[in-house]
């Protein structure tokens, strides 16, 4: 990573864009060329949210950001965490269990790889879902689910496992309780269902995958349980998962009001990236977050006020820090937050 900021700071020559004249001397040279989000694959909410953060930073910034996806969270975290990527979109529920570490368990076990390194510059909206099942389908709640086909496993892309292990939980039932259809990740558990080898999958409300699905079968979200046991179940079962009601028709899979997860998303970086760069994506998001709606309507919840909050489960990059307490969003308790969050990995 090293070598391509130099490489880039050697190359820019006489093509200095005039943005980069407003920086100081140290800033300007650890900007590099261009640097890499990496997010989940194609026809998933993340991609798509990936892919606006990218196409808002680039128009902005002095430099490029390119989205690279993989499989699955999982495959890319290490590469965040090493310093090889510079910046990752990623779920908190995810990104608090990679980060405390092989120790700290959910669902008896804790397959992410540990990831000490990785910092967070943005808290973003919310990933909202419930299982999904083709509209033909007799399942109506997640009562229903008991004996059914259910895909699960998930190697490739666990966000997807604790999802289920999450939506399972809130009524009072674990993977014994149903069938389990494997699948590596999440485009390929709804393609099981699409195919009729499953019974019940999951996806992002909002992703083009269930609009293909959709187009295809017909497919919509069952509803979760919102009543206080419900929630406290999901409390107990998964961090950071919260329950809402959606409306019939916010999105074209809630056919009627249903009882759904929320959490939220993340950018990520590593802590060696330098200040200059995390700042400078910063201020081009910070300044442009109207330019990202239109790119998909989960960026009108990416608001100045959601960027700092008591509540995340990732230490900020130090850079962030600067960047938000220049702009009075930092608030004296969120140092008590940081300080807490770096003695898990000091």
């Amino acid at each position: 990573m090293r070598t391509r900021w130099l490489i880039a700071v050697l190359s820019i020559g006489a093509l200095v864009p005039i943005a980069l004249l407003c920086l100081g001397p140290a800033q300007a040279q650890q900007l590099p060329r261009s640097v890499t989000l990496a997010s989940p694959p194609p026809a998933t909410l993340f991609y798509a949210l990936g892919g606006g953060v990218a196409k808002v930073i680039s128009g902005a910034a002095p430099f490029q950001m390119v989205v690279q996806p993989y499989a699955g969270t999982s495959t890319y975290l290490p590469l965040v965490n090493s310093g090889e990527l510079e910046f990752g979109i990623i779920n908190a529920v995810d990104m608090g269990i990679a980060y405390r570490g092989p120790s700290y368990k959910v669902g008896g076990k804790n397959p992410f790889p540990h990831s000490p390194n990785t910092r967070l510059v943005w808290r973003g909206g919310s990933l909202k879902g419930s299982p999904i099942v083709r509209k033909d389908s007799t399942i109506k709640s997640i009562y229903d689910v008991k004996g059914k086909r259910m895909t699960g496993e998930y190697p490739a892309h666990l966000a997807v496992w604790y999802t289920l292990y999450g939506s399972l939980a809130n009524a009072g039932m674990t993977w014994n309780d149903v069938t389990v259809v494997p699948v590596p990740a999440v485009n390929d558990g709804i393609d099981a269902l699409v195919q009729g080898r499953a019974d019940v999958s999951m996806h992002a409300l909002g992703s083009a995958k269930l609009k293909e699905a959709d187009a295809s079968v017909g497919v919509r979200n069952i509803a979760l349980d919102c009543s206080p046991q419900g929630q406290e179940r999901v409390s107990k079962a998964i961090p950071g998962w919260t329950l809402l009601t959606l409306r019939a028709g916010t999105f074209h899979t809630i056919t009627e009001d249903t009882c759904v997860f929320a959490y939220d998303i993340y950018v990520i970086t590593h802590k060696g990236v330098p200040d200059a760069v995390v700042q400078t994506a910063l201020k081009a998001l910070w300044e442009n977050l109207d330019k990202a709606v239109p790119i998909h309507p989960n960026f009108r919840e990416w608001t100045q006020k959601r960027a700092v909050d008591p509540g995340v489960v990732l230490p900020y990059h130090p850079g962030a820090i600067q960047f938000f307490k220049q702009r009075e969003v930092w608030k004296p308790e969120m140092d008590q937050v940081q300080q807490k969050l770096l003695a898990l990995n000091p």
